[in-house]
């Protein structure tokens, strides 16, 4: 599985990627987590508002800060 966040680098991006780490932690088989920053890498994922999240290159949420508890649930509920 790959959880991928979409955005600039501005302060909610790095915050959903912080809350994104704390949700995969120890999670077993292991998540990784890549970090799409390229305006025209995001612009492929065709979403309107970053931050976004997204789970094996399907966005999940866009535009707000999910935190580690509703990633989680996103990661098991597909």
């Amino acid at each position: 599985m790959r959880v991928q966040i979409l955005g600039a680098g501005c302060a909610k991006c790095k915050q959903l990627l912080a809350n994104a780490e704390q949700a995969v932690a120890g999670l077993d088989p292991p998540v990784e987590i890549e970090k799409v920053e390229g305006i025209r890498e995001i612009m492929k994922f065709r979403v309107l508002a970053t931050p976004a999240l997204a789970v094996d290159g399907v966005v999940k949420a866009a535009g707000r800060v999910l935190n580690h508890d509703e990633i989680r649930r996103l990661l098991q509920n597909g």
